[in-house]
């Protein structure tokens, strides 16, 4: 072996020294790296299951939420088409009454105006009495010539202008 440059006792004591090396490396070094190593691996580990955990949680709470903003959205949507119904209705209900009111009022515009009709016609019919008995009368007491008859209709309609204004 020497002809190849090895020395056998330098090579036993390297390898002496390597085993010890390691042997105090594995004990000293080796082992509470291997510890920290897992350490580290179990918290990247849990990292992950957590960030994964996360992400499902996240995407479940978008889901509901969504979810929640449709049903939402629908009762929106059925609180404006009620609203448009009852305001409909409304208006509906506001033509009736105002349809009905008119009516009752051109009723009792029709009323009056035949009560007032009535009430004119006998006024006329009383104010006509009234001049034909004065007429009569004035023709009783006087006799009838052209002349006078004028003049008894004029003198009858001057005092049914009087008494008119009284």
């Amino acid at each position: 072996m020497e002809g190849l440059g090895i020395n056998l006792p330098e090579l036993i004591f390297f390898v002496v020294n390597f085993a010890i090396l390691f042997v105090i490396l594995s004990l000293v070094a080796y082992k509470p790296i291997v510890k920290m190593l897992n350490e580290r691996q179990a918290k990247i580990k849990e990292s992950m299951e957590l960030a994964e955990k996360t992400r499902q949680d996240a995407a479940r709470s978008e889901e509901e939420i969504k979810g929640h903003l449709e049903t939402a959205r629908k009762e929106g949507q059925n609180v404006i088409s009620q609203a448009s119904q009852i305001g409909e209705r409304l208006k509906e209900e506001a033509r009736q009454s105002a349809r009905q009111e008119a009516e009752s009022l051109i009723e009792k515009a029709r009323g009056e105006i035949q009560r007032d009709r009535e009430k004119s016609v006998e006024e006329l019919r009383a104010e006509f009495a009234d001049i034909a008995i004065l007429a009569a009368e004035k023709v009783i007491n006087e006799t009838l010539d052209k002349k006078k008859h004028q003049k008894i209709i004029n003198d009858v309609l001057k005092e049914s202008a009087a008494l008119k204004k009284k």
